[in-house]
């Protein structure tokens, strides 16, 4: 995996650090009995996904055709 960069584009860090800081103020706001809050952070959650698809459709992730197809070792077509 190390020579495949797997998920390291601007968009895939930008997308999970929203999504991280949303899931620690989500688990905040249960532990604080807060519901509200709680689900406002699962908004900021999902915010994260669509902010990382955005980014990528913008040319700042990676590419659906990045990696190459593969095969299975002895495998015959």
């Amino acid at each position: 995996m190390a020579g495949s960069s797997h998920g390291h584009t601007p968009a895939a860090w930008t997308g999970v650090i929203i999504a991280f800081i949303g899931f620690c103020a989500a688990g905040a706001f249960m532990v604080a009995a807060h519901p509200v809050g709680f689900w406002a952070s699962m908004v900021v959650v999902l915010l994260g996904g669509v902010v990382g698809g955005v980014m990528r459709m913008m040319g700042l992730g990676q590419s659906k055709d990045a990696h190459p197809v593969h095969q299975v070792a002895g495998a015959k077509s």
